[in-house]
Protein backbone atom coordinates (compact mmCIF):
# COMPACT_ATOMS: atom_id res chain seq x y z
CA UNK A 1 0.00 0.00 0.00
CA UNK A 2 0.86 3.66 -0.17
CA UNK A 3 1.16 4.74 3.45
CA UNK A 4 1.21 8.44 4.36
CA UNK A 5 2.43 9.33 7.84
CA UNK A 6 1.19 12.56 9.41
CA UNK A 7 2.19 13.75 12.88
CA UNK A 8 0.00 15.88 15.14
CA UNK A 9 2.31 16.83 18.05
CA UNK A 10 -0.43 18.01 20.40
CA UNK A 11 -0.70 17.78 24.15
CA UNK A 12 -3.15 20.66 24.55
CA UNK A 13 -5.98 18.24 25.27
CA UNK A 14 -4.18 16.32 28.01
CA UNK A 15 -3.45 17.07 31.64
CA UNK A 16 0.23 16.05 31.51
CA UNK A 17 3.03 17.30 29.28
CA UNK A 18 5.19 15.17 26.97
CA UNK A 19 2.75 13.49 24.62
CA UNK A 20 3.52 16.15 22.01
CA UNK A 21 6.78 14.25 21.47
CA UNK A 22 4.96 11.00 20.71
CA UNK A 23 5.18 11.37 16.94
CA UNK A 24 8.94 11.88 17.15
CA UNK A 25 9.31 8.87 19.43
CA UNK A 26 7.40 6.68 16.97
CA UNK A 27 9.55 7.87 14.09
CA UNK A 28 12.67 7.20 16.15
CA UNK A 29 11.38 3.67 16.70
CA UNK A 30 11.89 3.10 12.95
CA UNK A 31 8.25 3.31 11.91
CA UNK A 32 8.93 4.16 8.26
CA UNK A 33 11.66 1.54 7.88
CA UNK A 34 9.47 -1.13 9.47
CA UNK A 35 6.62 -0.44 7.04
CA UNK A 36 8.95 -0.31 4.02
CA UNK A 37 10.34 -3.70 4.98
CA UNK A 38 6.75 -4.99 4.70
CA UNK A 39 6.72 -3.82 1.07
CA UNK A 40 4.75 -0.61 1.50
CA UNK A 41 5.59 2.71 -0.07
CA UNK A 42 5.90 5.22 2.76
CA UNK A 43 5.68 9.01 2.58
CA UNK A 44 6.20 11.08 5.72
CA UNK A 45 4.16 14.26 5.37
CA UNK A 46 5.71 15.91 8.42
CA UNK A 47 3.68 17.44 11.21
CA UNK A 48 0.59 19.57 11.52
CA UNK A 49 1.52 22.86 13.24
CA UNK A 50 0.24 22.94 16.82
CA UNK A 51 0.42 25.78 19.31
CA UNK A 52 2.80 25.39 22.27
CA UNK A 53 1.10 25.50 25.67
CA UNK A 54 3.89 27.52 27.31
CA UNK A 55 3.45 30.23 24.70
CA UNK A 56 -0.17 30.81 25.74
CA UNK A 57 -2.15 31.51 28.84
CA UNK A 58 -4.04 28.42 29.97
CA UNK A 59 -7.36 29.83 28.90
CA UNK A 60 -10.57 27.96 29.50
CA UNK A 61 -13.46 28.68 27.15
CA UNK A 62 -16.90 27.12 27.65
CA UNK A 63 -15.38 24.82 30.25
CA UNK A 64 -12.75 23.53 27.80
CA UNK A 65 -8.99 23.93 28.19
CA UNK A 66 -7.17 25.29 25.09
CA UNK A 67 -10.31 25.04 22.94
CA UNK A 68 -9.29 27.43 20.14
CA UNK A 69 -5.83 25.99 19.34
CA UNK A 70 -7.23 22.45 19.50
CA UNK A 71 -9.97 23.39 17.04
CA UNK A 72 -7.36 24.90 14.73
CA UNK A 73 -5.06 21.87 14.84
CA UNK A 74 -7.92 19.39 14.34
CA UNK A 75 -9.34 21.40 11.45
CA UNK A 76 -5.94 21.54 9.74
CA UNK A 77 -5.54 17.78 10.28
CA UNK A 78 -8.95 17.07 8.79
CA UNK A 79 -8.22 19.25 5.75
CA UNK A 80 -4.85 17.63 5.07
CA UNK A 81 -6.26 14.11 5.32
CA UNK A 82 -9.35 14.91 3.24
CA UNK A 83 -7.05 16.07 0.43
CA UNK A 84 -5.22 12.72 0.23
CA UNK A 85 -6.07 10.30 -2.60
CA UNK A 86 -8.37 7.37 -1.87
CA UNK A 87 -5.62 4.83 -2.53
CA UNK A 88 -3.51 6.12 0.38
CA UNK A 89 -3.50 4.57 3.86
CA UNK A 90 -3.11 7.48 6.30
CA UNK A 91 -1.22 6.63 9.51
CA UNK A 92 -1.58 9.53 11.93
CA UNK A 93 0.61 9.97 14.98
CA UNK A 94 -0.41 11.84 18.13
CA UNK A 95 -0.31 13.65 20.31
CA UNK A 96 -3.13 13.22 22.74
CA UNK A 97 -6.38 11.56 21.72
CA UNK A 98 -8.14 14.83 20.93
CA UNK A 99 -6.38 14.66 17.54
CA UNK A 100 -8.85 11.95 16.52
CA UNK A 101 -11.53 14.59 16.00
CA UNK A 102 -9.45 15.74 13.06
CA UNK A 103 -8.20 12.35 11.88
CA UNK A 104 -11.55 10.56 11.86
CA UNK A 105 -13.28 13.51 10.22
CA UNK A 106 -10.59 13.93 7.56
CA UNK A 107 -10.57 10.25 6.65
CA UNK A 108 -14.36 10.22 6.38
CA UNK A 109 -14.22 13.19 3.99
CA UNK A 110 -11.53 11.71 1.71
CA UNK A 111 -12.97 11.48 -1.78
CA UNK A 112 -16.39 12.65 -0.60
CA UNK A 113 -16.95 16.22 0.55
CA UNK A 114 -20.20 15.21 2.24
CA UNK A 115 -18.49 12.45 4.22
CA UNK A 116 -18.52 8.67 4.01
CA UNK A 117 -20.10 6.34 6.53
CA UNK A 118 -17.18 5.19 8.63
CA UNK A 119 -16.74 2.54 11.29
CA UNK A 120 -14.56 3.55 14.22
CA UNK A 121 -12.69 0.91 16.23
CA UNK A 122 -11.60 2.68 19.41
CA UNK A 123 -8.84 0.73 21.18
CA UNK A 124 -8.41 2.46 24.52
CA UNK A 125 -8.56 2.09 28.28
CA UNK A 126 -10.99 5.04 28.26
CA UNK A 127 -14.17 5.68 26.28
CA UNK A 128 -13.44 9.42 25.83
CA UNK A 129 -17.17 10.11 25.61
CA UNK A 130 -17.35 13.04 28.00
CA UNK A 131 -18.97 16.30 26.97
CA UNK A 132 -18.03 19.72 28.34
CA UNK A 133 -20.85 19.43 30.88
CA UNK A 134 -19.90 15.92 32.07
CA UNK A 135 -16.10 16.22 32.08
CA UNK A 136 -14.53 16.45 35.54
CA UNK A 137 -11.38 18.13 34.17
CA UNK A 138 -12.25 20.11 31.05
CA UNK A 139 -9.41 18.34 29.21
CA UNK A 140 -10.52 17.70 25.64
CA UNK A 141 -8.63 14.41 25.19
CA UNK A 142 -11.44 12.84 27.23
CA UNK A 143 -14.13 14.10 24.83
CA UNK A 144 -13.30 13.30 21.18
CA UNK A 145 -15.79 10.48 20.58
CA UNK A 146 -18.69 12.51 21.94
CA UNK A 147 -17.79 15.42 19.65
CA UNK A 148 -17.44 13.11 16.65
CA UNK A 149 -21.02 11.97 17.24
CA UNK A 150 -22.27 15.55 17.43
CA UNK A 151 -22.36 15.98 21.21
CA UNK A 152 -20.56 18.92 22.79
CA UNK A 153 -19.06 22.24 21.80
CA UNK A 154 -20.26 23.49 18.38
CA UNK A 155 -16.72 24.45 17.34
CA UNK A 156 -15.53 20.85 17.68
CA UNK A 157 -18.75 19.24 16.48
CA UNK A 158 -18.62 21.24 13.26
CA UNK A 159 -15.20 20.12 11.99
CA UNK A 160 -16.76 17.98 9.26
CA UNK A 161 -19.37 20.46 8.11
CA UNK A 162 -22.57 18.44 8.33
CA UNK A 163 -20.85 15.08 8.83
CA UNK A 164 -21.03 13.24 12.14
CA UNK A 165 -20.13 9.72 13.20
CA UNK A 166 -23.08 7.44 13.95
CA UNK A 167 -22.99 5.92 17.46
CA UNK A 168 -23.93 2.52 16.02
CA UNK A 169 -20.76 2.69 13.88
CA UNK A 170 -18.45 2.75 16.90
CA UNK A 171 -16.91 -0.22 18.70
CA UNK A 172 -14.64 0.26 21.70
CA UNK A 173 -12.19 -2.42 22.84
CA UNK A 174 -10.09 -2.63 26.01
CA UNK A 175 -12.22 -0.30 28.14
CA UNK A 176 -11.55 -0.27 31.89
CA UNK A 177 -11.85 3.34 33.08
CA UNK A 178 -15.10 5.29 32.60
CA UNK A 179 -16.20 8.46 34.39
CA UNK A 180 -19.48 8.44 36.28
CA UNK A 181 -21.60 10.61 33.97
CA UNK A 182 -19.77 9.35 30.88
CA UNK A 183 -21.19 5.88 31.55
CA UNK A 184 -24.75 7.21 31.30
CA UNK A 185 -23.98 9.05 28.06
CA UNK A 186 -22.55 5.87 26.51
CA UNK A 187 -25.64 3.86 27.39
CA UNK A 188 -27.95 6.53 26.00
CA UNK A 189 -25.98 6.64 22.75
CA UNK A 190 -25.98 2.84 22.35
CA UNK A 191 -22.24 2.60 21.66
CA UNK A 192 -20.83 -0.93 21.80
CA UNK A 193 -17.96 -1.13 24.28
CA UNK A 194 -15.99 -4.27 25.08
CA UNK A 195 -14.48 -3.93 28.54
CA UNK A 196 -11.51 -5.92 29.76
CA UNK A 197 -14.02 -8.23 31.45
CA UNK A 198 -15.41 -8.94 27.96
CA UNK A 199 -11.90 -9.52 26.64
CA UNK A 200 -11.30 -12.03 29.44
CA UNK A 201 -14.61 -13.82 28.92
CA UNK A 202 -15.00 -13.74 25.13
CA UNK A 203 -11.46 -13.47 23.80
CA UNK A 204 -10.14 -11.21 21.04
CA UNK A 205 -11.16 -13.55 18.19
CA UNK A 206 -14.86 -13.44 19.06
CA UNK A 207 -14.77 -9.72 19.76
CA UNK A 208 -13.28 -9.01 16.33
CA UNK A 209 -15.87 -11.24 14.64
CA UNK A 210 -18.71 -9.41 16.40
CA UNK A 211 -17.10 -6.06 15.58
CA UNK A 212 -16.92 -6.93 11.89
CA UNK A 213 -20.57 -7.93 11.92
CA UNK A 214 -21.67 -4.78 13.71
CA UNK A 215 -19.73 -2.53 11.31
CA UNK A 216 -20.55 -4.51 8.15
CA UNK A 217 -22.53 -1.64 6.60
CA UNK A 218 -19.77 0.95 6.90
CA UNK A 219 -17.72 1.95 3.85
CA UNK A 220 -14.44 2.32 5.74
CA UNK A 221 -12.90 1.28 9.05
CA UNK A 222 -10.64 3.54 11.07
CA UNK A 223 -8.59 2.17 13.98
CA UNK A 224 -7.74 4.67 16.71
CA UNK A 225 -5.23 2.98 19.03
CA UNK A 226 -4.41 4.66 22.33
CA UNK A 227 -1.23 3.22 23.83
CA UNK A 228 -2.90 3.04 27.24
CA UNK A 229 -5.19 0.28 25.94
CA UNK A 230 -2.19 -1.96 26.55
CA UNK A 231 -1.25 -2.96 30.06
CA UNK A 232 1.29 -0.56 31.64
CA UNK A 233 3.76 -3.44 31.88
CA UNK A 234 3.72 -3.49 28.07
CA UNK A 235 3.35 0.23 27.40
CA UNK A 236 4.58 2.28 30.37
CA UNK A 237 4.99 5.55 28.48
CA UNK A 238 1.44 6.91 28.70
CA UNK A 239 -0.09 9.78 30.64
CA UNK A 240 -3.07 7.93 32.10
CA UNK A 241 -2.00 4.32 32.75
CA UNK A 242 -4.66 1.88 34.00
CA UNK A 243 -3.67 -1.58 35.27
CA UNK A 244 -5.20 -4.68 33.74
CA UNK A 245 -5.00 -3.81 30.05
CA UNK A 246 -4.47 -5.77 26.87
CA UNK A 247 -1.43 -8.03 26.81
CA UNK A 248 1.21 -7.79 24.12
CA UNK A 249 -0.25 -10.78 22.28
CA UNK A 250 -3.86 -9.62 22.65
CA UNK A 251 -2.91 -6.32 21.04
CA UNK A 252 -1.14 -8.05 18.17
CA UNK A 253 -3.94 -10.56 17.65
CA UNK A 254 -6.44 -7.72 17.48
CA UNK A 255 -4.36 -5.95 14.83
CA UNK A 256 -3.69 -9.16 12.88
CA UNK A 257 -7.37 -10.10 12.71
CA UNK A 258 -8.36 -6.60 11.64
CA UNK A 259 -5.66 -6.78 8.97
CA UNK A 260 -7.06 -10.09 7.76
CA UNK A 261 -10.43 -8.41 7.21
CA UNK A 262 -8.93 -6.15 4.54
CA UNK A 263 -11.36 -3.38 5.55
CA UNK A 264 -9.23 -1.01 7.62
CA UNK A 265 -8.37 2.12 5.62
CA UNK A 266 -6.66 4.35 8.21
CA UNK A 267 -5.14 4.33 11.69
CA UNK A 268 -4.18 6.58 14.61
CA UNK A 269 -1.47 5.90 17.16
CA UNK A 270 -1.90 8.26 20.10
CA UNK A 271 -0.92 9.04 23.69
CA UNK A 272 2.68 7.81 23.50
CA UNK A 273 4.55 9.90 26.08
CA UNK A 274 8.34 9.45 25.86
CA UNK A 275 8.88 11.55 29.00
CA UNK A 276 7.22 8.75 30.99
CA UNK A 277 8.60 5.87 28.91
CA UNK A 278 11.44 3.42 29.48
CA UNK A 279 14.03 3.44 26.66
CA UNK A 280 11.31 4.21 24.08
CA UNK A 281 9.64 0.87 24.83
CA UNK A 282 6.09 2.13 24.29
CA UNK A 283 6.89 3.69 20.91
CA UNK A 284 8.56 0.47 19.77
CA UNK A 285 5.57 -1.60 20.88
CA UNK A 286 3.14 0.70 19.06
CA UNK A 287 5.24 0.54 15.88
CA UNK A 288 4.95 -3.23 16.07
CA UNK A 289 1.16 -2.93 16.49
CA UNK A 290 0.96 -0.78 13.36
CA UNK A 291 3.08 -3.32 11.52
CA UNK A 292 0.65 -6.12 12.46
CA UNK A 293 -2.29 -4.08 11.18
CA UNK A 294 -0.38 -3.45 7.96
CA UNK A 295 0.48 -7.02 7.18
CA UNK A 296 3.34 -8.29 9.34
CA UNK A 297 2.95 -11.96 10.21
CA UNK A 298 4.91 -14.56 12.18
CA UNK A 299 5.06 -16.90 9.17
Amino acid sequence: MNVSILGIPMDLGAGRRGVDMGASALRNAHLSRTLRELGHTVHDLGDVPVAIPEAMDKHIESGLVFLDPIVQACRTTAERLAALPDDVFPLTLGGDHSVSMGTVTGNALRGNAAGTRMGLIWVDAHTDYNTPSSSPSGNIHGMPVAHLTGQGDPNLVGLGGGWNLRPEDIVMIGIRSVDRFERDLLREAGIKAYTMKDVDQLGITRIVAETQERLSDTARLHVSFDADALDPSVAPGVGTPVPGGLTYREGHLLMELLSDSGRVTSMDIVEVNPVLDVRNQTAEVMVSMAASLLGQRIL
